[in-house]
């Protein structure tokens, strides 16, 4: 006599890591995309302080929340630490990285090699950005922006509006 009885298998987590200064509907896409591979997917914004964003990690984390209140197994969340570590805090095992161009391949395997060494029980996986988006950044957002050029097919409207009060309060 078999039993069929199934072993409760742990949730499969990854972290979809970035600055996300600001979320652009390129990154959307990659989070709408990858959260539909994990049981949970963690938007986490990286809190480093060699950078000078325009936003807070608080105002990164709010717009995330907005512009993903419609995926249900999304959550945000920001780290400071060493991203292997802030796996194992989260019992993540995947990497989510959205990659656009050969240039960015080569950077992105360097960061999995390295995070691979750190923690060999942490995978990476690259997801190819949807071509309409393979030109979008979150600086090349910000810089029309801040020249008070046209974001609406770059940007959620949340975010639009964000960066509208934050370049009207720099000049």
């Amino acid at each position: 006599m078999t039993h069929n009885s199934k072993q409760p298998c742990e949730p499969r987590i990854a972290v979809y890591p970035g600055s996300f200064d600001p979320v652009t509907l390129g990154h959307i896409d990659i989070i709408q995309r990858a959260a539909k591979q994990f049981d949970k997917l963690i938007v986490a914004v990286l809190n480093n302080l060699s950078k000078n964003p325009l936003f807070t990690v608080e105002e990164r984390k709010e717009l995330l929340r907005q512009t993903t209140s419609h995926i249900p197994n999304v959550e945000i969340d920001s780290f400071r630490d060493l991203l292997v570590n802030y796996m194992d805090d989260k019992q993540g095992h995947v990497i989510v990285r959205g990659i656009r161009s050969v240039t960015d391949f080569e950077y992105e395997l360097q960061l999995a090699s390295t995070n691979q060494k750190l923690n060999p029980r942490v995978e990476t996986i690259f997801m190819m950005t949807n071509p309409k988006y393979s030109y979008l950044s979150s600086s090349m957002v910000k810089e029309i922006a801040r020249f008070k050029g046209e974001v609406v097919e770059l940007v959620t409207p949340e975010v639009e509006t964000a960066l509208r009060e934050k370049f009207n309060n720099i000049d």
